[in-house]
């Protein structure tokens, strides 16, 4: 497990990576929400009322942080969050 602190313009979040099988699993925390991967469930941060995005595709914290988010829960679209925007633009929205 690789835990490392991802500094944004506007403050930081938490980034973890879990070495899996076939491919990584990739989490950035933030104060207010979190980016996943492919490896996590949208259905499941939306009836908990998280705010997330997933983005997929992805290896590596930079990869997470300059991919296009795929999916949004209702509470991050409450952030001003959308599908289609960067995952470290969405961040600043968390922090």
């Amino acid at each position: 497990m690789i835990v490392e602190q991802i500094y944004l313009e506007n403050g930081s979040a938490l980034g973890l990576k879990f070495d899996m099988e076939h491919a990584p699993l990739l989490v950035i925390r933030a104060r207010k929400g979190f980016v996943m991967c492919g490896y996590l469930n949208m259905d499941v941060a939306n009836k908990l009322g998280d705010a997330a995005v997933r983005v997929t595709g992805v290896t590596s914290f930079e990869d997470v942080l300059n991919a296009r988010i795929v999916d949004v829960s209702e509470a991050a679209k409450k952030l001003g969050i959308t599908a289609g925007m960067q995952a470290k633009e969405a961040l600043m929205k968390m922090v």
